[in-house]
């Protein structure tokens, strides 16, 4: 990078505060890229991973198990939507993706359907850095353009997201799914998307409407469906998982990240059905994916004691809260002419501007000047 962003030292965090190495205190409106949703030194958690280091940092996770990784995995069972009983503990989102769309290839073929193994998408979805990962990515308008000749080809749809909060968006959307489907479905392993919210590709919204509807379609056309749920799973889109905005949609293949360990240590989790895994064990059959730091004692443990922290606390009152404070601060830029749209959704706020910002080391100044990050 020849002419980079301004970078900031951080002498330490605690609370909703990064303290800067020049001084100044301000509050991290990023949470870390939505991870820190406890915020930072959080004495349930530094004592945690305190309390784990003691007895052990790491042990392969292949003959051997511990039990952070144990209760971990029976927790997030007990808490994701009815029906996803099989965790595999992984290294961070991108590979919880990576993950995912694995064990939907060798799914089908294991069963002797080894055609299915390509994925149907969303545009303006963003899944992740890694190849299998930047495949289902926005081939457009996302970030990975000059990879495009690596990549395996994806099918695509258009979002359903619109901003005026109609619903044609939607309806169009859902006709070009069930097209593609019809056309290719013997072809497809799966659909993955992310449910209710598209994070990085705009922070787009769409209905539950549509998510019951593409669990439906998947159903008819017998192709699995992949919830990407890194970004809004844990709270915060005012559900515990944004695939319980929809009624009854259990998702064949839930990955989740980020706030799993409440921004403490990178980890991911891949969590599947019951027929899910029992056709990938198929003939003795093992699921091809084996990471070096899978359920890391340090990184189950936190993640174990960051959940239960969250579970215990009014985070769903808290959320609506933060909901309520959003709508009613950013609803007064709406007026501005360089505004093109304003919109919350639970601990998600949104000022969609008309025209890209031209001078970002600029916003970035004026928002430290404010105190915030």
């Amino acid at each position: 990078m020849t002419n980079p962003l301004p970078t900031h030292l951080v002498k330490k965090a605690k609370g909703i505060h990064l303290y800067l190495e020049d001084g100044r205190r301000v509050i991290d409106g990023m949470s870390s890229w939505w991870a820190a949703v406890h915020g930072y030194c959080h004495p349930v958690l530094d004592d945690a991973l305190k309390c784990q280091i003691d007895k052990m940092s790491h042990v392969m996770f292949g003959g051997l198990s511990h039990r952070p990784a144990i209760d971990l995995c029976k927790l997030l069972v007990d808490i994701t939507p009815n029906g996803l009983e099989k965790v595999f503990l992984c290294d961070s989102g991108s590979v919880s993706i990576e993950v995912a769309m694995k064990m939907a290839v060798q799914y089908w073929y294991t069963i002797g359907k080894d055609s299915k193994s390509r994925f149907l998408t969303l545009r303006n979805g963003y899944h992740g850095d890694t190849f299998g990962a930047m495949s289902v990515c926005d081939p457009v308008n996302g970030m990975h353009g000059m990879f495009a000749k690596n990549l395996a080809k994806q099918l695509f749809v258009d979002s359903p997201s619109c901003s005026d909060s109609s619903d044609h968006g939607e309806e169009a959307s859902i006709e070009q799914m069930s097209e593609s489907l019809k056309d290719q479905h013997q072809t497809i392993a799966a659909v993955i998307l992310e449910p209710i919210v598209q994070g990085a590709g705009g922070m787009k919204f769409y209905s539950p409407w549509y998510l019951e509807q593409v669990r439906i379609l998947c159903d008819e056309f017998d192709v699995l469906l992949i919830c990407d749920e890194i970004a809004t799973g844990f709270g915060r889109t005012g559900e515990l998982f944004a695939c319980n905005h929809g009624n009854g949609v259990t998702p064949d293949i839930l990955c989740l990240g980020k706030a799993l360990t409440g921004g403490y240590m990178t980890m991911g989790a891949t969590i599947t059905t019951q027929k899910v895994s029992e056709g990938i064990s198929l003939n003795n059959g093992v699921f091809m994916h084996g990471p070096t730091f899978m359920g890391n004692p340090l990184a189950s443990s936190v993640a174990y004691a960051s959940v239960n922290l969250l579970l215990d606390s009014p985070w769903k009152t808290r959320v609506e809260q933060t909901e309520q404070a959003l709508s009613h601060g950013l609803d007064k830029l709406s007026k501005y002419s360089v505004v093109q749209n304003v919109r919350t959704l639970g601990a998600i706020g949104v000022c969609e501007l008309k025209d890209p910002v031209p001078d970002m080391a600029l916003v970035q100044d004026v928002l430290l000047s404010h105190g915030v990050w």
